[in-house]
């Protein structure tokens, strides 16, 4: 009876330590998606930013090139004339 009830304690720890190292396996998966959400939220905000930006000297760059007359459209076929 001793035996038996030996052999039960040692499944029961046995159980216990793969429950606490699920446990544990899965509070670490939690944490790491945790941080990948944080980087995804971050990246995308970077990106609005950059887009933004993109745009900004997109517009910069098209008020320069209508300012300047060595960017207007030229007529090529009267110079060819």
């Amino acid at each position: 009876m001793n035996a038996d009830m030996d052999a039960v304690e040692a499944e029961n720890q046995v159980e216990l330590e793969e429950k606490t190292r699920l446990i544990n396996q899965v509070l670490e998966l939690q944490h790491t998606l945790e941080d990948l959400s944080a980087r995804v939220d971050a990246v995308k905000e970077e990106n609005l930013k950059l887009k933004s930006e993109n745009q900004v000297l997109g517009q910069y760059i098209e008020n320069l090139m209508s300012a300047s007359s060595v960017f207007q459209t030229t007529d090529t076929k009267s110079k060819r004339k």
